[in-house]
């Protein structure tokens, strides 16, 4: 590295001389002159720097002051719609807890009504149960009132039609069937008045004095509609008038017995069961001669039985 040779620092403290002094005499204005120029122009700039700073103060203040004009509308106008949006959150606030001091009412009263149903059910279901047995009892009540009896169906009505009528069609009947049936075995005896004016041949109702005489009764003529090939009709029962009129003979069923000997009987045509019967007031269906026997109670039952494959 080569050897560098620092210059003398400059002396701040050096003199002019003589020679010098006299060349700055010859080529310009005194020193004072100089000097006094130096600070004039230093005062001129300090003024016009103090204009400067009072405009931009003043300039700065105008500003402000508009801008502030311009912005207080404006604060106002914010702050009125923040105290509405205030007083609406407020008023929202409140109606929230109206609701939902309702809404819990409603579930305290929904619970409670639920309640309420789930006991007005199980009740309804006792009552149901009760009115079910309540029906069984007068169905078999009215079963065993029937007991004894059988009815003719489709038998011409005769004019002015007596009781005693209908006793000799009875006591013929009887003895078609070689059956005897006489006149005190008969309890009493009618013809069923009907709803509809225009059926005549509304059905007789005979009771007799017995179960055994009324079951030996439907026994012959079931026996006799089997052997022959002509079936029960009116001139068995001794009219000489609408003598091929089919007559039918069977049990005094109840209104629920017959409406599921009814049932009973769509059942076997439909499923293709073999025999349909009533006895002692009840129904029975049977599939075929190895198949149980089935005891008709309700429609529901037969409903079942519909939809077994």
């Amino acid at each position: 590295m080569p050897n560098l040779t620092r210059s003398p620092p400059l002396n701040k403290s050096i003199s002019l001389s003589e020679t010098d002094m006299d060349k700055i005499t010859q080529f310009s204005a005194p020193l004072e002159d100089v000097i006094n120029i130096t600070q004039r122009d230093n005062k001129r700039r300090r003024v016009a720097d103090e204009c400067m700073d009072s405009v931009s103060t003043d300039l700065r203040t105008i500003v402000r002051e508009e801008l502030l004009k311009l912005i207080a509308p404006l604060q106002l106008q914010q702050s009125e719609s923040q105290n509405c949006t205030l007083q609406e959150i407020k008023e929202i606030k409140e109606t929230n807890k109206h609701i939902q001091n309702s809404m819990d009412f409603l579930v305290e009263q929904n619970k409670e009504y639920r309640t309420k149903i789930n006991e007005l059910e199980v009740e309804s279901k006792k009552n149901r149960d009760y009115i079910n047995i309540l029906e069984s009892k007068l169905e078999d009540a009215q079963i065993s009132y029937r007991k004894t009896n059988f009815e003719l169906k489709n038998v011409p009505k005769l004019k002015l039609e007596t009781k005693q009528d209908l006793v000799e069609i009875v006591t013929n009947l009887s003895k078609t069937v070689d059956c005897a049936i006489s006149k005190n075995d008969i309890k009493d005896i009618y013809r069923v008045r009907g709803n509809n004016p225009e059926k005549k041949n509304t059905p007789i109702v005979v009771e007799t004095n017995s179960a055994i005489l009324k079951a030996e009764f439907l026994k012959k003529v079931k026996s006799f509609n089997m052997q022959r090939q002509n079936k029960l009709c009116a001139k068995h029962l001794g009219f000489k008038t609408q003598e091929d009129t089919p007559i039918f003979v069977s049990e005094h069923l109840t209104a629920k017995g017959t409406r599921l000997h009814f049932l009973a009987r769509d059942l076997t045509k439909s499923k293709g069961y073999k025999f349909c019967w009533t006895a002692y007031g009840r129904v029975f269906v049977r599939k075929d001669e190895n198949s149980p026997i089935i005891n008709i109670k309700t429609e529901e039952q037969i409903q079942r039985l519909f939809q077994d494959i």
